[in-house]
């Protein structure tokens, strides 16, 4: 990781109460069982991750808007997402939906690599240049209909999709490692179930249904087309 300005250090360390009560607060929800992926909340500076006007926001637990009828997702979700990935060390990574980056930081801190897709170019900037003001190199962002997945670097540990489709996109699946699991709402555009789908060493799958959530949905080839019901 380079090394950050004083200037930069100053703005990522702003909201460290706020986000020490968060945590404190998704643990007593019943979250935040791996203690790496309560640091990485700890830890990104989720305010940077939102329009400035917003900034006092960040650390509510909740979806922001960030534009092009995008959300940064609610940090629960993000830590249950995370988690149910059952994503290591080593694990690499594949994100969809890269939106401002927020998840993405925070599987940086507990991934050894993370490739993310997002399908709007000017959240894709947004979320480089924060990503690379906090000195996070092991996260690589393409522009791309993140429902293809990103084959070049498959086979991946963990897959973890930001946003709904009506049924688990099929190239994720075959982008899936060995033992790899898939975490992904699947459902309608208002409500869905967040699903993981764990590939087991036979190379057949096992899903397992986490509960409610509801996401923004995921536009693309293999999701929801954008102005059609499917």
């Amino acid at each position: 990781m380079n090394p950050v300005s004083p200037e930069v250090s100053r703005a990522a360390s702003a909201g460290a109460p706020e986000r020490r009560a968060l945590v404190a607060k998704l643990k007593a929800a019943g979250f935040l069982k791996d203690p790496r992926v309560a640091a990485a909340i700890e830890e990104i500076p989720r305010h940077l991750f939102v329009p400035y006007a917003l900034s006092g926001e960040a650390y509510g637990d909740h979806a922001l808007p960030i534009g092009f009828g995008q959300t940064i997702t609610q940090t629960a979700n993000v830590a249950r997402s995370v988690e149910l990935a059952g994503v290591r060390e080593g694990s690499r990574v594949l994100e969809i939906g890269t939106g401002s980056g927020y998840e993405a930081a925070v599987l940086s801190r507990v991934a050894h690599r993370v490739y993310t897709l997002e399908r709007v170019p000017e959240l894709a900037a947004e979320a480089v240049k924060v990503l690379t003001l906090l000195g996070i190199r092991n996260v690589s962002v393409k522009v791309f209909d993140g429902s293809y997945g990103w084959s070049e670097h498959a086979p991946y540990d963990a897959i973890v999709v930001a946003a709904a489709a009506p049924e688990v996109p099929e190239p994720l699946l075959a982008q899936l490692g060995p033992t790899g699991r898939l975490v992904v709402p699947v459902g309608d555009r208002d409500k869905q179930r967040l699903l993981v789908v764990k590939k087991l060493p036979s190379g057949r799958t096992r899903t397992e249904d986490a509960g409610d959530v509801a996401y923004v949905p995921l536009v693309g080839k293999f999701g929801w087309t954008k102005n059609a019901t499917r």
